[in-house]
């Protein structure tokens, strides 16, 4: 049985947005020395994820998935030892449907079959997608098969399930036995889409939490416009520092597990300084896994202030500018929206996760001037006055 999987969001790297299918063994060696040398390790992420486009076309004659030879010639199992060599955990692909999105053998009606596979090759993470599953099968059966697979095998594997937020899955997600579940679309590598996915979950931030966390999809941070995959980034695509900055800020307080999506091998410097963000992960990986609530700016709807209780009393607040345009926005935030009166001897002390100092001691209200697709993250504690 799985032993305190999920207790905060997983961190880690995915293939998918930025190599798709163009995968193979040296890739993933070379992605797991990268999470060591750059730091990104020592910052919390662990798991080294091979997404779609692993195997062979067809299963073996007893019905096993096979490794593709040519991507992968030394195996999976020989993938696993290497990312657990450096003290790392290894993540694998499949689907709850007869083939996988890039139709690809799926695990329909192999589950226990497969669960068994990847426990002997040393699988650690499984994330399951959504693609050709029968119609007449309910989703939420599927899934209780591989978790039941899974929490069987004789080896801890963290599921991230992943249907895309389809047929109400909030509702019966942590039921399942899965550790994360997708609760969008794929992401983009554009700032619409980063906005786009992160308000359609503010209202569901309380069906998320400890052992099972809402996933908004991986992270496009650093990808500039770079992949294989011409949907996902491509010419016209790519953000900007601040426009990576306010996703990383977004994902981190809301929750969602941090699985990277560029080529880390090639980061910026820009890049490493999001990813690496000792103080912002630290409120995505707070051991009381709490949502955010929504204190609206009350003149102006594209901006938006997030509020999230942390352990030891301290909160983190995220002021957000998702308007367009060149001019910034005043973002003012009245503390008695958190509860937090005038009369009540305390006020907030803010410290600025992005700038890592402490910006000063506020007692009613609080207000930055915030350019558009710029966000500012504070974690604040209370002080008497």
């Amino acid at each position: 049985m799985p032993k305190n999987l999920g207790l905060t969001p997983p961190m880690g790297w995915n293939s998918w947005n930025t190599f798709s299918w163009k995968i193979d063994e040296n890739l993933i060696k070379g992605a797991a020395d990268a999470m060591v040398e750059t730091g990104l390790k020592d910052a919390g992420y662990e798991y080294v994820v091979i997404d779609d486009c692993w195997s062979l076309k067809e299963r073996d004659k007893d019905g096993n998935i096979v490794p593709d030879p040519e991507k992968f010639p030394n195996g999976m199992k020989a993938v696993a030892d290497y990312v657990h060599s450096k003290g790392l955990k290894f993540g694998i692909y499949s689907c709850s449907g007869t083939h996988t999105c890039a139709n690809y053998p799926g695990s329909f009606e192999h589950e226990y079959q497969d669960a068994a596979l990847f426990a002997s090759w040393g699988v650690d993470f499984l994330k399951y997608d959504y693609c050709y599953k029968p119609k007449t099968v309910p989703g939420d059966l599927l899934y209780r098969r591989m978790a039941m697979a899974l929490r069987n095998c004789g080896r801890d594997i963290l599921f991230s399930a992943c249907n895309w937020g389809a047929d109400n899955v909030h509702d019966w997600i942590r039921n399942t036995g899965a550790q994360m579940f997708r609760s969008t679309g794929d992401i983009q590598d554009n700032w619409n889409s980063i906005k786009n996915l992160a308000l359609s979950q503010l209202d569901k931030q309380s069906q998320g939490g400890t052992y099972c966390w809402n996933d908004i999809d991986m992270l496009v941070v650093g990808m500039s416009g770079h992949s294989e995959n011409g949907w996902i980034a491509g010419k016209g695509f790519g953000c900007t520092y601040e426009e990576y900055k306010t996703h990383f800020s977004l994902w981190a307080i809301m929750n969602s597990p941090l699985m990277i999506g560029c080529d880390i091998r090639n980061m910026s410097e820009e890049t490493k300084n999001i990813l690496l963000n000792k103080d912002v992960i630290a409120i995505n990986q707070d051991p009381e896994g709490r949502g955010v609530y929504e204190i609206d700016h009350w003149c102006n709807q594209s901006c938006k202030g997030l509020v999230k209780p942390l352990e030891n009393g301290d909160y983190a607040i995220c002021l957000v500018n998702f308007a367009d345009g060149e001019h910034p926005a005043e973002i003012s935030f009245n503390f008695w929206d958190m509860g937090l009166t005038y009369n009540s001897g305390f006020a907030l002390e803010f410290y600025d996760c992005w700038e890592h100092k402490t910006v000063g001691t506020f007692r009613e209200r609080f207000s930055a001037h915030i350019m558009p697709h710029s966000c500012r993250l504070y974690r604040v504690k209370l002080v008497k006055v």
